[in-house]
């Protein structure tokens, strides 16, 4: 039930302080961006403390090792600049690891100094040159990334290291038939629930960024120095003759698909996440009418299946009070399929800004003729304030909602990044018809653990 709390609330916006912000910064969503190219290592160009961080929540989300080097700023660098550090870095990687691509992600304290990046990477390939060879240094591409955490999310800097490999690699040659994905940060499960959509549809398609492999692979010796998977560069360069480029979150995505677009003429597409029955209906009509094709038979079962499902408990959704927070297109998305299992959205947030997310939450609310707050840049405290006195039923959320949960007193569905409190979430989709089954049956289940007593769960 809802409740009027004692004490006021005072909004993120009037407060000079964060309180528990769900939010990480823009080094690590160009790092992730990064290990979804095929021998690609992300290097840090600061702290230790900046690389050791996104190890250890990559590490506990994805429950995989992950290259990611460091160059290791210390006071010196911290007043000087970075110029030696970054070149005996980039030369050490090349030697040692070999890898294709070397994306530099520039952190706080680099682009406080104002270290000039391009300039010292063209330092360091005439240092490799002349200790390695032309040949060694040709065969790797090292492409500037920057990404100040102080301005922005890891949203953001998913999306500014999209546009920067496209703008590097990408060039005009002859044009071919594929449809270029640009999936955002969002996990395996949910890549490999696209790609089975587009092979049922038998579309000609190429994932960039794509971690499905690379942050998912399998236990078999020898180990290789590179998880197979991932990106090849060649695709990265390719992608500017392609027939379509679709980012499936426009936030963490969308400026590369529309640089695409603007710079060779690459139709693009911006959303929406394919959950739930409405977005995935247009993520396939989008296909669709790309390829001028009709849509599969297995596809519409796929389809008819999780109507099925959504028949089969509405009893448990329908009216069921809901919060949710995250990304801004996970949430949108996530918050217009509680709408069409008749769930009632009380709160909803997310720490990224945005100038179009509060419309697009606005627009679902008005269809659906619900009313809830919508949080933009903003905080769990102020989340966490509204779902307790919308009386709300169940939090979607990353792991982050655990402790909001206890003290709302409802259960929590976890979805998003990271999930660091339970294992192989990452494994299963919410993205497509299956992938919008599983994530209902897991709100379902949620909901039917927390709130009836075994001996009612027959009836």
């Amino acid at each position: 039930m809802a409740t009027k709390l004692s004490s006021p609330l005072i909004s993120k916006a009037n407060r000079h302080v964060t309180i528990n912000p769900p939010k990480m910064c823009q080094p690590i969503g160009a790092m992730y961006a990064t290990l979804g190219i095929d021998k690609a290592v992300p290097l840090v160009q600061g702290s230790q403390g900046c690389c050791t961080y996104v190890r250890y929540q990559f590490n506990r989300h994805f429950k995989e090792p992950v290259n990611i080097a460091v160059t290791s700023f210390h006071e010196d660098a911290a007043v000087f600049g970075g110029r030696r550090n970054l070149i005996e870095g980039i030369r050490n990687l090349v030697f040692r690891y070999a890898p294709k691509v070397i994306g530099v992600v520039t952190t706080c304290s680099s682009e406080t100094i104002g270290d000039d990046i391009e300039a010292f990477i063209k330092e360091a390939y005439k240092k490799v040159r002349e200790e390695l060879g032309d040949e060694v240094a040709q065969s790797v591409f090292v492409v500037p990334i920057h990404t100040p955490s102080y301005a922005g999310t890891h949203v953001k800097g998913y999306d500014t290291a999209t546009v920067s490999y496209i703008k590097y690699f990408a060039k005009s040659k002859e044009p071919n038939q594929k449809l270029y994905i640009i999936p955002g940060m969002i996990n395996p499960g949910d890549i490999e629930e696209v790609k089975h959509l587009l092979s049922l549809m038998g579309v000609e398609y190429s994932v960039l960024f794509d971690i499905s492999k690379t942050l998912n692979s399998p236990l078999m010796p020898p180990k290789p120095l590179y998880p197979e998977g991932g990106t090849p560069w060649q695709e990265l360069e390719d992608c500017a003759n392609g027939k379509a480029i679709l980012a499936l979150c426009p936030h963490a995505g969308g400026t590369g698909a529309s640089y695409l677009e603007s710079e060779f003429g690459v139709k693009s597409i911006l959303g929406p996440f394919p959950v739930g029955v409405e977005n995935t209906d247009k993520f396939i009509e989008n296909v669709a009418s790309i390829y001028e094709i009709e849509i599969p038979e297995e596809v519409k079962v796929e389809r008819g299946l999780l109507l099925d499902a959504m028949a089969d408990t509405c009893q448990y959704t329908m009216m069921r009070r809901a919060a949710v927070f995250g990304d801004p297109d996970i949430v949108i998305a996530v918050t217009k399929f509680l709408c069409e299992l008749g769930m009632d959205v009380k709160v909803v947030e997310t720490a990224t800004p945005s100038p179009t997310f509060a419309d697009e939450i606005k627009k679902i609310f008005d269809e659906y003729n619900i009313e809830g707050e919508i949080l933009v840049d903003s905080d769990l405290y102020e989340f966490e304030y509204l779902a307790k006195e919308a009386g709300v039923e169940v939090i979607l959320g990353n792991s982050k909602a655990v402790e909001v949960a206890k003290s709302v007193k409802c259960p929590v569905v976890r979805i998003g990044f990271p999930v660091y409190d339970r294992v192989g979430y990452f494994r299963y989709g919410i993205t497509g018809y299956k992938g919008s089954i599983w994530l209902l049956d897991l709100i379902v289940n949620t909901i039917l653990d927390y709130s009836y007593p075994h001996d009612k769960l027959h009836q």
